[in-house]
């Protein structure tokens, strides 16, 4: 369904003349086809979690295409993204989302930053270096990434002068489904160059680039609110645990529309983390059964999404500090 609404609403964009007075239904267009492909990219990623179907050629087939046709390097992110999994919410080891203490260097810049800065500016400038460069950012320099990976450590190299860190995150032995992935974003920009000749730069860039970015928006709001509030805790390696880590994910309320769309994935988060080869259909009784025996264990919050945004990137756009109560992590000291 996610493919067949995505590529309707591409014909549409198509047909929009390229006129100052035609803003308002670029600005609709990108918003709506942004939206509905998203559910494309959480398709992708459950086929990098064996999620998705049974037969792996298919679903290393479905999922390689799905993120090449939105510029995602697929056996590079997988890659990343079970290095998460295994190490959710540790501050060494961890991948995406993890915060520098407030005892390193980056941690004390960043918080003599945040500051000098007046709370509104902080938190607009956190919005827009998240949701706007942030999965870029990510992609081609591992902002975010763990301690031990070093930076900067990119998706599309695993040599000089990236991969410098105490560990790995891509071996040398996976260069090859490197490669692969590389050609896969390759062979989507050259289809992309030849539209662009075909048609215009400027007509590729609104029927392409604006679903694009709304993509992008979609994905890092997911996973930053996902992974970060101010009681969410971040464990080192004396008090880190795989429990531990998985149970420190959030469930939010995107609503019945959203999450049709983008098949739950905000709102059946800590079960995806507890067992990652769920499929999102069982994933929301998952969920149920979860919340059900352990309800102290699992995280919903019921914040408006657009106040939890701005409080996570009003509050949590610093550095971590350790709590003596139980030696964990927090953005805030009152934790």
């Amino acid at each position: 369904m996610s493919a067949g609404l995505s590529l309707a609403a591409l014909g549409i964009g198509t047909q929009i003349p390229l006129t100052l007075l035609a803003t308002p239904l670029w600005v609709l267009y990108g918003i709506g086809c942004g939206t509905i492909a998203m559910g494309c990219w959480v398709l992708a990623h459950e086929c990098g979690h064996n999620a998705f179907h049974p037969n792996r050629r298919i679903e290393g087939t479905v999922g390689f295409l799905l993120h090449s046709a939105l510029l995602v390097p697929y056996y590079s992110w997988a890659r990343s993204h079970s290095v998460h999994h295994a190490h959710c919410n540790h501050l060494e080891q961890g991948e995406t989302h993890v915060p520098p203490r407030a005892t390193s260097l980056l941690g004390q810049t960043t918080e003599q930053f945040k500051t000098k800065l007046d709370p509104t500016l902080f938190g607009i400038i956190s919005l827009f270096n998240h949701l706007v460069i942030g999965w870029q950012l990510y992609l081609l320099l591992g902002t975010t990434g763990g301690e031990d990976y070093g930076f900067p450590t990119s998706h599309f190299w695993n040599g000089n002068p990236f991969s410098n860190g105490k560990r790995s995150l891509f071996p040398k032995a996976f260069r090859t489904l490197m490669v692969r992935s590389n050609i896969g974003c390759l062979a989507m920009v050259t289809f992309l160059i030849i539209a662009a000749f075909q048609s215009s730069p400027l007509r590729v860039l609104c029927v392409y680039g604006l679903p694009y970015l709304i993509i992008n928006i979609w994905l890092t709001t997911y996973t930053w609110l996902q992974h970060t509030d101010e009681t969410i805790p971040h464990f080192s390696n004396q008090t880190w645990s795989w429990v531990k880590g998985a149970l420190q994910t959030v469930d939010r309320p995107y609503g019945p529309l959203l999450n049709l769309l983008h098949h739950g994935i905000g709102s059946t988060h800590v079960c995806h983390h507890v067992n990652s080869a769920i499929p999102h259909y069982n994933a929301w009784r998952g969920t149920a059964l979860l919340r059900q025996r352990f309800p102290e264990l699992v995280r919903y919050d019921p914040t408006p999404i657009p106040k939890a945004l701005w409080r996570v990137a009003t509050q949590c756009g610093g550095a971590v500090y350790q709590n003596s109560r139980d030696h964990a992590y927090y953005y805030s000291t009152k934790a």
